[in-house]
């Protein structure tokens, strides 16, 4: 099984390393303050004060905390996309693995006790209105996420694509949320087991 990232913020590796620019201090802490509490719940205050930096300094790089709470989720963003361009590299050509073993990746990062769900849902529910930065770059990810759902099943025969990849994606959203309500026996442990029954229940038997 490939060792799939983890949606927390990764631990910092033990070697002598530059001191962070300013800006990296101020994502970097936006990053895990953002995902832990919230970016409503958090103010510029905070976040420069656990930076180390000052607010011009934060307003020299972002123009805004809404342009702050965007760039965090595009980053965020290609966090996602890179975990699935290494299952995919994992198991090239067979789109029924992929999904599975991203699936089986969520289903146990979604037991972690520190992970609060998918990032880009929570800012998608924080923030309804519709012209919001960060709702923005959310939908933006939630829709080409679907294409890529609707692809791989595709990919796989299935007899109804979109019908199925709309399946995934439930599952998906359910998947974070469980995870956070649950302590570690909830629903999303049989997450793998679930993903698969509903491929092949979509998939022609050859």
């Amino acid at each position: 099984m490939p060792n799939l990232k983890s949606d927390l913020p990764a631990e910092a590796p033990e070697v002598e390393t530059k001191p962070l620019r300013a800006v990296d201090r101020i994502l970097g802490t936006a990053r895990a303050l953002f995902y832990k509490h919230g970016i409503r719940a958090i103010g510029v205050d905070e976040i420069v004060r656990q930076a180390g930096v000052t607010k011009p300094s934060l307003y020299r790089s972002f123009s805004s905390k809404d342009e702050l709470a965007a760039t965090y989720l595009r980053n965020y963003e290609k966090e996602f996309w890179a975990r699935i361009a290494q299952t995919e590299a994992d198991y090239p050509g067979d789109a029924r693995a992929q999904v599975i073993a991203y699936f089986t990746g969520l289903g146990q990062r979604s037991q972690n006790p520190l992970h609060r769900g998918c990032g880009l849902s929570n800012a998608a529910v924080e923030y309804p209105e519709r012209d919001h930065p960060a709702r923005l770059v959310s939908e933006d990810h939630k829709r080409a996420f679907r294409r890529w759902l609707h692809a791989k099943a595709a990919e796989m025969s299935a007899e109804n694509p979109e019908s199925l990849g709309d399946g995934l994606l439930l599952l998906f959203e359910g998947a974070h949320l469980s995870g956070q309500l649950f302590a570690g026996d909830g629903p999303s442990t049989a997450l793998a087991d679930t993903v698969q029954r509903l491929v092949e229940s979509h998939c022609p038997v050859d």
